[in-house]
């Protein structure tokens, strides 16, 4: 089987009742918890009309340009898979469009991540299904390969393996390994509970806001006072 061009089998991938869970909280809350050091990249955001993405990670890397191994992650995908591909970022040929989208609806996908273009970005705006790229072109992909499925693949510096959670929302997209997943709910929940006490008091008039000048004469700002 050679490197490059290759589909591998998916060993495991978090569970429905995870996915429900994260659904449910801020991305930027779960990067909060996560020290903030791991993101989808900025370019990549949401082409479709509005809602979240959650779900396991089906990954394909491709070569730019090319969508032939999409095709066979579409028919390989189980029902709320999130398609993730890392199409190296190139935004000169489209990799996916109207029909593939459809495809994936048929399928029950729960979404799709390109870093790189789409087309048919009328169609896409005016959908619900969760689609999140880097870009917009009408020029179409090629179909020769190669790729691979069900491998590592990095996005802007997020390591993403099959299996892992994918989470997006209209800030952005995050990847949550699999192994670290009750771990970071935890964190995110109760980061999520802080942010909505704090919003009561900013909302009442009592948010205590004395942090600010307190971290000023920490690092020795003048003129605070």
């Amino acid at each position: 089987m050679p490197v490059g061009f290759r589909i591998l089998k998916r060993t495991r991938k978090v569970g429905t009742e995870v996915v429900a869970r994260f659904a449910q909280l801020p991305v930027a809350n779960v990067s909060d918890s996560m020290s903030r050091l791991t993101a989808g990249g900025a370019r990549l955001r949401p082409m479709h009309r509005s809602g979240g993405l959650a779900g396991p990670a089906l990954t394909v890397k491709t070569a730019p340009g090319d969508n032939l191994m999409v095709h066979k992650a579409i028919a390989l995908a189980e029902a709320g898979d999130v398609i993730v591909v890392d199409a190296g970022g190139d935004l000169t040929n489209a990799i996916t469009g109207e029909m593939m989208l459809m495809q994936m609806v048929k399928r029950g996908v729960a979404g799709l991540v390109i870093n790189g273009a789409i087309r048919d970005a009328g169609f896409i705006r005016g959908q619900t299904f969760p689609i999140f790229a880097a870009g917009v072109t009408h020029r179409g992909p090629y179909k020769n390969g190669p790729g691979e499925i069900n491998v590592a693949i990095a996005i802007d510096g997020m390591v993403i393996e099959p299996g892992d959670l994918i989470i997006g929302d209209d800030d952005g997209l995050l990847c949550v390994p699999f192994d670290q997943t009750e771990a970071v709910f935890k964190a995110a929940t109760a980061k999520f509970e802080a942010e909505q006490k704090q919003m009561a008091n900013i909302e009442a008039g009592t948010h205590d806001a004395s942090w600010v000048d307190k971290q000023l004469r920490e690092l020795k700002c003048e003129g605070i006072d």
